[in-house]
């Protein structure tokens, strides 16, 4: 009996779908952690319209993948992306995993799109209309709670409200809230607010010693801290635009 090769199967159970945004950008939504096969399925889009991907801004969809799909690759995704002409301007997710990766090399994280898309195809690229696109209203969950300390190596979401920690905050500890952080206590780790896209998030604490304080994307690690005035004194941060203020409490 014939069996059906990988490559076919991949074909019938493609890695990914491409869709117009109500922006005029094209959005790559990912349904599965293949590299590969989502290189041969581009190799294949670029065929049969070579001029389709010719330096196209787009927003990688990773909102989408399931958590058993594990941590993806984000570097990598961006290097198969731009060998087909596509330039990533930014990644759409849920999953913190993804969210840190791409804090790491600096790339903004737009939130999780309720808006309906269909797929795009070659022909349509090039009359796809500007509309602003609206986030989706944010759920609010009651405020986290945490009483003991926070040691090194540990990680502790708020999803889709305020995280309070009365107590210290040790270095290599992970504190991440959709919504505000108050840290009531020295805050030596690192602390990342509104991470689905709140620019009103704030983050609180008493005594600044952060390796890196982040708000909706934009951040500022140990190295900018240390030189400002209020190091080691209690502070608020803000986001004003792309920057973070920081001011005595």
């Amino acid at each position: 009996m014939p069996t059906m090769s990988q490559t076919e199967l991949l074909d019938q159970d493609p890695v990914f779908q491409l869709k117009g945004s109500m922006l005029a950008i094209t959005v790559l939504e990912l349904a599965r952690n293949n590299l590969e096969g989502l290189d041969r399925q581009l190799a294949a889009k670029v065929a049969q319209a070579p001029n389709f991907f010719s330096n196209t801004p787009l927003v990688l969809a990773l909102d989408k993948l399931p958590a058993s799909e594990g941590a993806i690759d984000l570097p990598g995704l961006m290097r198969v992306c731009r060998q087909h002409g596509l330039r990533t301007l930014a990644i759409r997710a849920s999953r913190i995993e993804d969210i840190a990766a791409a804090i790491a090399i600096d790339l903004p994280v737009l939130p999780p799109s309720g808006a309906r898309e269909r797929p795009l195809e070659p022909a349509e690229a090039e009359v796809v209309k500007k509309k602003p696109e609206k986030p989706p209203e944010p759920l609010i969950k009651p405020t986290k709670i945490i009483t003991s300390p926070v040691r090194g190596g540990q990680q502790i979401y708020a999803q889709g409200g305020d995280l309070v920690v009365v107590s210290s905050v040790s270095p290599g500890a992970e504190l991440l809230a959709d919504g505000n952080i108050h840290v009531y206590g020295p805050m030596r780790g690192r602390a990342l607010a509104g991470i689905k896209g709140d620019h009103k998030a704030r983050i609180f604490c008493q005594q600044l010693g952060a390796e890196l304080l982040s708000i909706a994307g934009q951040y500022k690690v140990s190295e900018d801290l240390r030189r400002d005035p209020l190091w080691g004194a209690g502070v608020q941060v803000s986001l004003s635009g792309d920057v973070l203020n920081i001011t005595r409490l």
